[in-house]
């Protein structure tokens, strides 16, 4: 071997000695021309100086190959490149507008569609920008000289942003000497209107116009480091543009003719910008660096993620999956917001299938049909459990689930919502326990023979007689008390007449969203005085008072709120997917590892995580059997 080739050898082994030395994977998308999967340097030389080890992604629509691809990666940047075909936001092709690529279309939107399943931080530049937009429901300008200025022509100044902050910013780069970094296109007029030439001549390292970023907080703003400056110098090459932002998202910069320049989902990790920060970035701007360098940091949130869900057993503590139909397949995507293909996207080992039970007449002939029907729903969890056996199984204990979690099985665990399904004969409850129910809900919208209900007229004060016996022969089979829908007092009560610990296996703070189905900090308190558990729940009512701004940082909020006032021993999550749980940045269970990122980035260590998915549940399972 030559003393070059040993220099190599040397280098690599010295560097590489450390697991520290690993970095997050950042994929690009290519550009596609003449049949060659390309992208010019300045991407991947932003994403090496900003931390990140980048990877060029092949322009291929091949599913099975992307899926397999994006398993590898933490972040995606979406790169620029030629026009989008206006079809995909239900328009036909104006004149003006350029050929598009159906090839290159199909694969960036195919891509982006995988990396969200997965929940990959998604960073989009120019024509990733767009196609952000465009993905979750937004349009574009075909063309900006054609349609926007036609626009603003027809309406005088009304979608014109006031250029003072730009001509201020550009006076205060001169005073400062610094007018170099930036060089000034001439405007156009279009009556009244301030036109910018976006698509420009000058080298990509050269600033050609400003960008005013909006007064609200963002990651646009985190990521350029909260400048003070009330305007950015950036590089564009474009002519289409966004016109209606996409359903959620924000716009957190426009240039001062109106166009927007960047948007972002508040919740998930997704931003774009319309012009192109990598050569400025890699020719010595730290501000256009910083994006690069905000989006790798996300990327390492994630890929950290990725490794504690591999290492814990994370647990969903309540869903009704066995509701959503009379027939249902775990093994696919199919209406459903808990199934295999959704939990192994969202890294997710383990979920409660409940079978939920509406209250109704409270006769004999009723109460025996609500026992059959409860365990006629879960024969078919069952069912579908042995149906899928090669990836996944049904856990009776701590120790199952983990076993099941290291042969590479998803696990099911099974619940009874309603103690309704037992009507009057505690026997049924030992009935249950054999078909490997784990927890029984005392109650749910309604008071029955057991206890009153949070939804309730308070017909026995909590807990009645029989509802005594009940909570007594659930603590000698080792069945977990659950008591979500509880009143109050049936809470008092439950808790005074247990020898066992107790559960809320989806309830949210009433201190921070007054709702009955919620739990106050009181019995927060005296729940977690006895070992026990509360799970947030993330259905919008029970998280947020005005439900259609419900959200994952609610729910995060309610997560910190029972570690601050119970210890971080004590709580848990428990979606409620497919009962009317999920809200804006967590909707089914693909998605619940944005969770597992929230928590990382609000300084909770490992351990403390693992207690919060599943650890604090399983003590409560292996305390109670």
């Amino acid at each position: 071997m030559s003393s070059l080739l040993n220099f190599l050898c040397r280098k690599v082994d010295e560097n590489t000695s450390d697991i520290l030395y690993r970095r997050p994977v950042i994929g690009i998308s290519s550009n596609r021309k003449e049949d060659v999967s390309c992208i010019k340097e300045p991407y991947f030389h932003a994403v090496i100086m900003a931390g990140g080890a980048p990877v060029l992604l092949p322009v291929t629509t091949d599913i099975h190959a992307l899926a397999t691809i994006a398993d590898t990666l933490d972040g995606l940047i979406l790169s620029g490149g030629g026009d989008m075909d206006a079809a995909y936001f239900g328009e036909k092709p104006i004149p003006e507008a350029e050929d598009a690529d159906p090839y290159r279309d199909e694969y960036d939107f195919l891509l982006l569609r995988l990396a969200f399943n997965r929940q990959l931080p998604v960073f989009g530049i120019c024509r990733g920008h767009q196609v952000i937009n465009v993905a979750f429901g937004g349009t574009l300008y075909q063309d900006i000289y054609a349609q926007f200025y036609r626009e603003v022509s027809a309406h005088g100044e009304s979608k014109i942003h006031e250029p003072a902050h730009y001509v201020k910013t550009l006076e205060a780069l001169r005073q400062d000497g610094r007018e170099e970094i930036f060089t000034h296109v001439p405007e156009h007029s279009v009556k009244n209107a301030k036109m910018l030439r976006h698509r420009q001549e000058e080298a990509r390292n050269v600033a050609t116009h400003m960008v005013i970023p909006a007064d609200v907080p963002s990651k646009l703003k985190t990521a350029l480091g909260n400048l003070n400056e009330q305007a950015v110098p950036v590089n564009s090459f474009h002519h289409q543009a966004l016109k209606d932002v996409a359903p959620e998202f924000i716009i957190t910069a426009t240039s001062p003719d109106g166009l927007i320049e960047a948007i972002e989902h508040p919740e998930y990790p997704i931003f774009g910008v319309q012009w192109h920060p990598e050569s400025m970035a890699v020719s010595g701007n730290e501000t256009m660096l910083n994006l690069f360098r905000y989006h790798v940091g996300q990327a390492k949130i994630f890929a950290k993620a990725k490794r504690l869900h591999r290492h814990i057993l994370t647990i969903d503590s309540h869903t009704d999956t066995p509701m959503i139909s009379k027939t249902f397949d775990l093994g696919r995507k199919e209406g459903g917001k808990v199934n295999l293909p959704l939990m192994e996207e969202g890294r997710l080992d383990a979920v409660f299938m409940v079978a939920y039970v509406p209250q109704g007449a409270r006769d004999d002939a009723s109460l025996q049909k609500a026992y059959e029907y409860a365990q006629e729903r879960l024969s078919k969890v069952i069912e579908q459990v042995a149906l899928h056996s090669d990836r996944m199984g049904i856990a009776h204990t701590p120790n199952e689930a983990w076993r099941l979690k290291r042969e590479g099985k998803k696990v099911v665990l099974l619940g009874v919502e309603n103690g309704y399904a037992i009507g009057k004969d505690l026997r049924k409850i030992e009935q249950f326990k054999d078909t490997g129910v784990l927890y029984m809900t005392l109650c749910h919208n309604g008071d029955n023979d057991i206890c009153d209900s949070a939804a309730g007229n308070g017909e026995w004060g909590g807990l009645s007689p029989f509802g005594r016996d009940v909570v007594a022969e659930m603590n000698r089979l080792g069945m977990m008390i659950d008591v979500s829908h509880a009143s109050d007092k049936t809470i008092d009560d439950v808790l005074k007449y247990s020898v066992k610990p107790v559960i809320a296996s989806h309830s949210s703070s009433r201190a921070l969203c007054n709702h009955h189905r919620n739990l106050d900090d009181d019995r927060i308190r005296a729940v977690v005085s006895q070992g026990g558990v509360v799970q947030i729940c993330l259905y919008k009512a029970f998280i947020n008072e005005d439900a259609e701004k419900a959200s994952l940082s609610d729910v995060i909020r309610h997560i910190c709120h029972v570690v601050d006032i119970a210890g971080i021993d004590h709580v848990g999550i428990g979606s409620d997917f497919d009962g009317g749980g999920e809200l804006t940045g967590c909707r089914s269970a693909n998605e619940l590892i944005q969770i597992t990122m929230r928590l990382i980035m609000e300084g909770f260590d490992d351990e403390s995580i693992a207690k919060i998915w599943g650890g604090n549940l399983l003590r409560v399972m292996e305390v109670s059997g």
